[in-house]
């Protein structure tokens, strides 16, 4: 049967429109794309600018629960949201992240979607792609050479070599890198000193390609990032150094959109990548905001569930970027609800109407956290072959009873036909001018105060805690005039809690705060909560011992 044909034999039978034409349906001419072979184009900075003048369609997030081994599918349900609005007679965008390297030969696979719901080229989007993460990385690591390289000619700035903030990264998932010692071998290498690595999307240049609005505004954020500190604890920023411009024109082409399909052949925005357990897990500004520009209606994801993505899109993207959410969608499945019910995951498959009304907790919090925000809440149930009818009516009655409707979607084998349900009620919900948008809390408010307010509006957790080397140093920013910054937490996305095997609904629990970072060109702190990792590792067999190209020269085992 088709349905169960895999993703990338899928991705590999669609038939793919010229990425001109595909631009052609949004308005862009094809003197405005550039195009990266025949299926993938980036948008020209002039379309863009000019594109401003138009009126703003709506701006549907899709987000989802914690993620669970049960799989729940946000990705697949974002792009076949987009499809289905487009079934109705909408003219819809999805805008999307681009793939970590890390993640595709780690554990993760993939991030183009699954099954009838996927955006191509997949192959392409899940490996090299246009260069971004390259560039991205070649930018950052440029900047890590530039500090050593200044230390070495006799630092003229003063940098106290014990205070060097800035790490290298690499996109790869090496936890052998994670803590290095750098420039030994005697005079000729420099002077020793501690350093490490991040994985790219980790990367503060990844979230200022994400949160700048132009080129202009890029290199100005480029110059604020702060690489070090002196001995006196004044800020040494890239500008000193001289490497905003060099920078920036490493990024030139990466800052554009890239533009591709989904398998129905609508236009799909995939653009910057950041992680939402480490980063703000959203999509470029750029991207969103110029599809706002081209459609009546722009789906966009946030990583992982919506006590990480949706928090930083809410609190940190439109923020920023001055957008205003029309709707949210919530993914959730009956294999995910019975696994926070407590059932194994090789149990999923029998059914246990008990273990989805048990579960259905952590589903409910972020219901509840989505709505704290203002902004108008519906569920999608992603559709599995296993689902028996009993679980999807106690899953949908519970939905019910908090106020919202769970909508079965069956995109993953029917693609748009399977989710016109649900692109109706997001027209509805969108339409109705429900949304009273606003920020979980105001600018003004203390650093650790924000901090404080996401451990209890959000994880529900009794307090954060810190080491008074950490409320100092966050002090010591609200002097030197960071205190209006939003904060990125940094925590684990299996849980509410900072323990990643504590699942469904857990509160009064304590998040510690190990460290912080200010990512001044970004413009947010980073708190780094509990053991979470900003260069992950491998696992013990990882996704990459099964890719390999088969004899056709085609790419196997990716996804």
């Amino acid at each position: 049967m088709a349905e169960f044909k895999t993703d990338i034999e899928i991705a590999r039978a669609a038939k793919k429109k010229q990425i001109q034409e595909v631009g052609a349906k949004v308005g862009i001419p094809t003197e405005h794309l550039l195009p990266y072979g025949h299926d993938k184009a980036k948008i020209s900075a002039e379309f863009i600018a000019n594109a401003r003048k138009n009126k703003d369609g709506k701006l549907i997030l899709v987000t989802a629960i914690n993620p669970t081994p049960a799989g729940e599918g946000k990705t697949t349900t974002t792009v076949g949201l987009g499809d289905g609005l487009n079934r109705i007679g909408k003219k819809a965008i999805v805008c999307i992240r681009e793939a970590s390297l890390g993640p595709n030969f780690g554990v993760k696979g993939g991030a183009a979607g699954g099954g009838y719901a996927q955006v191509v080229p997949m192959e392409d989007m899940n490996l090299h792609f246009t260069g971004d993460f390259h560039a991205i990385t070649t930018a950052h690591n440029l900047l890590s050479a530039l500090i050593d390289n200044h230390i070495y000619w006799g630092n003229e700035l003063g940098i106290d070599t014990r205070r060097v903030v800035w790490r290298r990264v690499m996109d790869m998932n090496d936890r052998a890198l994670r803590e290095i010692n750098c420039s030994l071998g005697g005079v000729a290498n420099g002077f020793p000193r501690e350093a490490g690595f991040d994985i790219t999307v980790a990367s503060e240049v990844m979230a200022i390609l994400c949160l700048a609005t132009d080129l202009k505004d890029l290199e100005k954020r480029l110059g604020d990032i702060i690489v070090a500190y002196r001995r006196d604890k004044t800020a040494v920023y890239a500008r000193d150094l001289k490497a905003d411009g060099a920078m920036a024109v490493l990024l030139k082409d990466a800052v554009q959109p890239n533009l591709v399909q989904t398998l129905e052949n609508n236009p799909a925005f995939v653009h910057g990548g950041p992680f939402a357990n480490i980063a703000h897990g959203c999509n470029s500004v750029v991207a969103t905001t110029t599809a706002l520009k081209l459609a009546d209606y722009v789906v966009t994801e946030a990583g992982f569930g919506a006590d990480l993505g949706a928090e930083k899109f809410f609190d940190i993207k439109c923020r920023k970027a001055g957008l205003k959410p029309a709707a949210a969608v919530i993914v959730a499945t009956v294999r995910a609800m019975k696994m926070n019910g407590g059932v194994k995951k090789e149990e999923l498959g029998k059914e246990n109407v008990e273990a989805v009304k048990k579960g259905c907790a952590n589903l409910g919090r972020h219901i509840e956290n989505v709505k704290q925000f203002g902004v108008p809440v519906v569920v999608a149930m992603n559709h599995f072959v296993s689902d028996t009818d009993a679980e999807i009516a106690a899953m949908k009655d519970y939905v019910a009873g908090m106020g919202a409707e769970a909508i079965l979607c069956k995109h993953w084998a029917k693609g748009s036909a399977g989710i016109e349900e649900l692109a109706h009620k997001v027209v509805q919900l969108a339409e109705s001018g429900a949304s009273q948008f606003s920020p979980l809390y105001p600018d003004e408010m203390k650093l650790f105060d924000k901090i404080d307010t996401i451990v209890k509006r959000i994880y529900r957790g009794s307090e954060a805690i810190a080491d008074k080397s950490v409320r100092d140093q966050l002090h010591a920013w609200e002097q030197a005039g960071y205190g209006h910054l939003p904060v990125c937490m940094a925590k684990t996305q299996y849980s509410f809690s900072t323990d990643p095997n504590l699942r469904g609904a857990p509160t009064d629990h304590v998040v510690p705060v190990r460290e912080v970072r200010l990512a001044a060109g970004a413009g947010f702190i980073v708190a780094i909560c509990g053991e979470i990792m900003t260069m992950p590792g491998l696992p013990k067999a990882p996704s990459s011992e099964k890719i390999f190209l088969n004899e056709q020269g085609q790419i196997e085992g990716l996804f």
